[in-house]
């Protein structure tokens, strides 16, 4: 009664063994035990349904020729509801067959209206396919399922446009490309039952605002055409998805949250990599014997706001990485710098970034105190392949997951010539062509092993994985379950492990395993009414077709204000019957913000095409000297033309290592409001976060050590972006009791608690803020922490903070205050997405802080 496809796959060395004795065998492979916390989650019987009534013979028959003998009670309730005209989401856990839940509707309904079609809407192209494939092996005649994203070839459009009933594609492709050529679509639009939104959750923050509207720019279209499609969303296990998902389309929605699904048990191992000897001479933490490979990742930051875990053409939703154990110098900034990004590039986790004005990597060999993350996966990685043990490792960053992965090639064919064939790399980047080939031979069982970025975390149907290794807490705990749960699909007993960075939020969460498996799921966080994102959406809504005051409704609060703002800066005329565009041009809209168009990786010598990175990465991964890896494979790096969006690479396989090098820096622009508190300052205004790749180091592979460092002529990337920030007299930190030396840890504590706290004022998502704390700030020459919204002009966030000024610092001093924690935790003080480590922070201290902002600071 699986909903997925019940083909097994032979892993070519029999059957592993139980994830308990694979656990056991290990944590016994090196000195001491690794495992902090082992956690049991327990199998769980399946409850299946009937088939509804309304479902057709021939579609129960493929179904069952399929392996479904019939649907569990989840499915069965959300498909009636959605053949019923009812919308509808289904949040259930992973691998619980949500797939059936939509499938079934909307091709009962293709196939009892010959007239009828289905939109289906992916977040990446690898979902999008996996369904593709799920559609077309059920061979039902008339579907004609066909996937319609930027990998289609032009030859195939229009008779994907013409002739296809059931089009799977994404929400850029919708925005890019068919809702402009509505036209062309007018049939397909006209006859549309079923709009399917898959992984729902992950349209969150400022993305998933602008994904709200570009759904409610296809109702629109779709209205006008004469059809009312019903929409049905599948997410993750996730708080209140109702409220979400009817914030996401607009619409009254119906949720389905009882899993009936059966679920084989699942070991989870929580693991901490061994201490190293304070002799051993070894590399830097998360270094590696791989040439390419950055010692740490720490260095090789990402371009501001992108995510250091996974460069993937994937928004890295929800995601952190690095290892930044350093702390700043009293006076030096601290704080959470990830959702600064470069001009047009979508916030994201910049735990590598260092503090402004500090050049990456200052600090990164200070410290050597675990073994590195990347190390550890790896060996884990070929040790359960060797035992015949399918496994998937999640890898926060590109180059991470091609170190582990070569690295676990390395280890299996020093022992088994050969056997290293059978892992591979998986990451944002490959062309398409090898993402398919990848995702078949895992598929097929030629594959054990993969090491991947979080392009694989979502709902690809992986059967018969028996593992899975996550390096690194990924940021959320829906993020981790989504993970963890793609191991065990078949509904076989499972190991699930979570590999500790060296990294005080890893190291609070391996040994405080509650904070992990006994704490809810967190809440999807979106806000269409955000006129940061709603004026441009109208924009392009006026740009498709004239605006008209019902359609002002659909689009909801602030519609009426943004267009007014919009007709005062000229880009829209008012006639009467509606507001017109009024340019030539299309106004350009980037959903995801991922810095700019990617820049090609060409072999210099044969002209081959090797992949693509994302513009905001290319100064970190592709500028001159760099070491690029590619499925194992070294390149240096010749050229890099930023103008044509191209880098020559020759290959060589170096004994040394590169790691780019930036200086950030944050300064304040200018000033809108202001409220002087006598010894607290609070103010609202405009601030620039710069961002200059300037040098990068090259070193040693086997031992770490620099062999040189070499400058960098690239341009300074910049976001104006607006801010609140607060100050505080030196004078009044001391009458509180806050010692000189702890300002610093005092100050980056309260910004990482505010951080946390502003979407409970502002509706925002923490991964769309950053923040910055310095004991002496240039501009204010005080003490300050800045919070700042992560988008080119400002997301309307910080103007919420302002206004909500004491009611957000206060609910941010009681969460601090009312933690049970001693010394600060993730719930309270600790941040997932620090650019300094967590390091330092005092709890106690930004206590204080905040008692001083707020006995001053009126109501």
């Amino acid at each position: 009664m699986e909903s997925s496809s019940p083909a097994t796959v032979s892993a070519g060395h029999g059957p592993g063994p139980a994830p308990a004795d694979l656990l056991r065998r290990l944590r016994a492979r090196g000195a001491g035990d690794p495992v902090t916390h082992v956690e049991r989650v327990p199998a769980r019987a399946g409850a299946p349904a009937p088939w509804p009534s309304w479902a057709p013979a021939e579609l129960q028959a493929a179904f069952t020729r399929r392996g479904v003998v019939a649907p569990w009670q989840h499915q069965a309730q959300a498909a009636t509801l959605a053949y019923d005209g009812d919308h509808v989401v289904i949040a259930t856990g992973t691998a619980s067959g949500k797939s059936l839940a939509y499938q079934l509707p909307a091709l009962a309904t293709l196939l009892a209206d010959p007239r009828a079609t289905v939109l289906y809407l992916a977040p990446t192209k690898a979902l999008a396919a996996d369904q593709l494939r799920a559609v077309a092996a059920l061979e039902l005649e008339g579907v004609r399922p066909a996937c319609y994203d930027g990998d289609t070839p032009r030859a195939e459009r229009e008779w994907i446009r013409r002739h296809s009933r059931f089009v799977l594609t994404n929400p850029d492709m919708l925005h890019h490309g068919i809702l402009p050529g509505h036209a062309q679509w007018s049939g397909f639009l006209r006859r549309l039952a079923y709009v399917v939104i898959d992984e729902c959750h992950t349209y969150r923050g400022v993305f998933g605002s602008h994904v709200a509207h570009v759904l409610r720019r296809l109702r629109r279209q779709c209205a006008r055409f004469g059809a009312t499609p019903v929409f049905v969303l599948a997410s993750a296990t996730s708080g209140d998805p109702a409220t979400a998902a009817g914030r996401l389309t607009g619409l009254p929605v119906t949720a389905v949250t009882e899993d009936a699904s059966p679920r084989g048990g699942v070991t989870f191992a929580l693991w901490e990599p061994p201490l190293l000897p304070p002799d051993s001479g070894a590399a830097p933490p998360d270094s590696s014997s791989v040439p390419g490979q950055a010692a740490g990742n720490r260095s090789s930051a990402p371009a501001l706001g992108q995510a250091a875990g996974d460069r993937s053409s994937a928004p890295a939703l929800g995601q952190a990485a690095g290892d930044r154990s350093s702390a700043p110098a009293p006076g030096q900034a601290a704080g959470d710098h990830s959702s600064a990004p470069a001009p047009g590039q979508a916030a994201g986790d910049r735990s590598s970034a260092p503090a402004p004005g500090q050049a990456a990597g200052d600090h990164d060999d200070l410290r050597q105190v675990r073994r590195s993350a990347l190390r550890e996966t790896a060996d884990l990685l070929a040790d359960t392949v060797a035992e015949g043990v399918r496994t998937l490792a999640f890898v926060r960053s590109r180059k991470g997951a091609e170190v582990v992965a070569a690295n676990a090639r390395r280890s299996l064919d020093d022992a088994v010539p050969g056997l290293g064939d059978r892992v591979a790399a998986y990451r944002g980047g490959y062309l398409r062509e090898e993402r398919r080939e990848l995702e078949r031979a895992l598929l097929h069982g030629d594959l054990l092993g993969l090491a991947s970025t979080n392009a694989l975390e979502l709902g690809v149907d992986l059967v018969g994985l028996d593992a899975v290794l996550i390096c690194g807490y990924p940021g959320t705990r829906a993020s981790l379950w989504q993970q963890a749960g793609r191991a065990g699909r078949s509904g076989q007993e499972a190991l699930a492990v979570l590999v500790a960075r060296d990294d005080p939020l890893d190291t609070y969460l391996v040994h405080h395993p509650e904070a992990i498996f006994g704490a809810p799921v967190e809440a999807t966080v979106l806000d269409p009414a955000n006129r940061y994102v709603l004026a441009p959406q109208l924009a392009c809504a006026a740009a498709e077709a004239p605006l008209t005051p019902a359609d002002l409704v659909l689009f909801g609060d602030g519609a009426k204000e943004a267009v007014d703002e919009l007709v005062a800066a000229g880009a829209l005329r008012q006639r009467p019957t509606g507001w017109y565009w009024r340019h030539r041009e299309r106004p350009e809209v980037d959903l995801r913000g991922e810095g700019g168009a990617p820049v090609c990786v060409v072999e210099s010598a044969t002209g081959r095409l090797l992949g693509t990175v994302d513009g905001g990465s290319s100064h970190f991964l592709l500028h001159p000297g760099a070491v690029y890896l590619h499925q194992g494979v070294s390149y240096v790096v010749d050229e890099l033309d930023l103008a044509d969006g191209c880098a020559l690479v020759h290959v060589e396989e170096p004994d040394w290592s590169t790691h780019a090098r930036d200086v950030t820096d944050l300064s304040v622009v200018s000033v809108r409001s202001y409220v002087d508190a006598g010894p607290v300052g609070m103010f609202l205004g405009e601030v620039d976060v710069t961002s200059q790749v300037v040098s990068y180091q090259r070193r040693r592979i086997a031992t770490g050590e620099v062999i040189d460092t070499r400058p960098l002529d690239l341009p300074a990337r910049e976001l104006r972006t607006v801010a609140v920030w607060f100050t505080l007299s030196p004078q009044s930190l001391a009458l509180a009791g806050v010692q000189s030396a702890d300002v610093p840890g005092a100050l980056h504590a309260a910004e990482h608690a505010a951080i946390g706290l502003l979407p409970l004022m502002a509706t925002c998502d923490r991964w769309d803020i950053g923040g910055l704390s310095t004991a002496v700030h240039a501009d204010t020459e005080a003490p300050t922490v800045f919070v700042y919204d992560g988008h080119p002009g400002g997301a309307g966030f910080a103007e919420r903070a302002y206004g909500t000024a004491s009611a957000w610092l206060r609910a941010t001093r009681d969460a601090i205050a009312e933690c049970g924690c001693e010394t600060g935790c993730p719930s309270c003080v600790q941040s997932p997405k620090c650019g300094n480590g967590n390091n330092p922070l005092s709890k106690p201290d930004a206590i204080r802080v905040l008692d001083v902002v707020l006995a001053n600071l009126p109501e």
